[in-house]
């Protein structure tokens, strides 16, 4: 996978980042795959944050995977800030073949590289093959997350 390349998302990536978070089970049921306003506004939020990223990966010129990382300060772990990674998406015809790890891994370096303590992410109870994509990564279940809808 090495000629995959990484970058922050552009305006112009949207159409693209919000197809690949609706292309799985989950996604179908809460993502639209249209831009609206909801989606402008929270993007041009992202890109205005310098504690946000939205990554997308590249293959011969075609996004074939995104994430978006936060790093949060915090007074725990003496002062330390940690990365938060979320919306892992790899395109479906491409899954299977490496481009997640080395993401990923790409992402854990970038948090590595800041100095942040650790890296954290959350995954939906039912997607046990995230569970098993994680875990091999070297992250550990060590929590129990928990989410409020509002």
């Amino acid at each position: 996978m090495s000629d995959v390349t990484y970058r922050e998302a552009v305006r112009d990536d949207l159409p693209a980042v919000i197809a690949l978070l609706a292309d799985d089970v989950l996604g179908k049921a809460r993502d639209f795959t249209e831009v609206d306003e909801a989606y402008e506004r929270a993007f041009a939020d992202i890109s205005a944050d310098p504690r946000n990223q939205l990554i997308v990966a590249e293959q011969d010129g075609e996004m074939v995977g995104c994430l978006q990382i936060t790093y949060i300060p915090g007074l725990g772990r003496h002062g330390a800030e940690r990365s938060l990674i979320e919306s892992v998406r790899v395109r479906s015809d491409q899954r299977g073949q490496g481009l997640g790890r080395e993401l990923m891994t790409w992402a854990i370096d970038q948090a590595r590289q800041r100095g942040c303590a650790l890296v954290q992410l959350t995954t939906d109870k039912t997607r046990e093959d995230a569970h098993r994509f994680y875990l091999g990564l070297g992250f550990k279940a060590s929590h129990e997350g928990m989410k409020l809808a509002l």
